[in-house]
């Protein structure tokens, strides 16, 4: 996989906006971004635009992390 970061505006502290992270595969093919913020992460497959994203809260992330 390969991970890079699309747009860097955040501070230290992530806020509402947060941090958006572009994933492609091994081949370079476009897979879709990671939204990180201060609520929880956005997983954006393809080209779906955030608001139509898939979210979870970081305690539902931790849930299924550590479940």
């Amino acid at each position: 996989m390969k991970v890079g970061i699309k747009k860097f505006d955040v501070q230290m502290v992530l806020r509402n906006n947060g941090i958006e992270l572009e994933v492609r595969n091994n081949k370079d093919e476009f897979l879709g971004d990671c939204v990180v913020n201060k609520k929880g992460l956005i997983w954006c497959q393809g080209r779906t635009i955030r608001k139509n994203g898939k979210s979870k809260t970081w305690e539902e992330f931790i849930e299924w992390r550590e479940g």
